[in-house]
């Protein structure tokens, strides 16, 4: 290899360990967010309020206009909307990393040495997608409730202006 390839092989191996750290990461933030929205719906099914806090928040602040609320709505999911969307991405660059040494691996003749790295490319995209896929899901329900949320406090306004 000439230098620019050595440089470049040399930077990409030095973004495999946290590429797959975030992705660890990722996992976990999304069985919490599942385990936050499995929470909400057993509070919801039992009549109880959700943990999303629209309600709460424009009671400590009853000036906000309906753009700052659609505001809070995006941000409230917005994490959410991140990892299902850069989970995928990183999924894939923990994946292409180890292929390199995969493919010397097996022109070396060392099917040890290419099994070894072909388990972590293939254990980081199964990661990835899943938590992408938690998330997204989570987003997805979430978003609908607090869609709902907000108009019906929009709809409570029209009525108390209305009188």
């Amino acid at each position: 290899m000439n230098a620019i390839e050595t440089l470049l092989y040399e930077i990409t191996r030095l973004f495999l360990n946290p590429v797959l750290i975030l992705l660890c990461l990722m996992f976990i933030y999304a069985l919490f967010t599942l385990g936050m929205l499995l929470h909400d719906l057993l509070r919801r099914a039992w009549g109880r309020p959700a943990g999303l806090a629209l309600q709460a928040h424009l009671q400590q602040h009853p000036g906000l206009n309906q753009d700052k609320l659609e505001l809070l709505v995006l941000r409230k999911i917005e994490l959410q909307r991140l990892v299902s969307r850069i989970a995928p991405m990183l999924g894939l660059v923990a994946t292409m990393i180890p292929m390199g040494p995969a493919l010397v691996a097996v022109s070396a003749g060392n099917a040890e040495g290419m099994a070894r790295h072909l388990v972590v490319a293939f254990a980081a995209v199964i990661v990835a997608l899943v938590a992408a896929s938690i998330t997204y899901g989570v987003q997805t329900v979430r978003r609908r409730w607090l869609l709902e949320e907000l108009a019906q406090i929009l709809e409570d306004r029209d009525a108390s202006a209305r009188i």
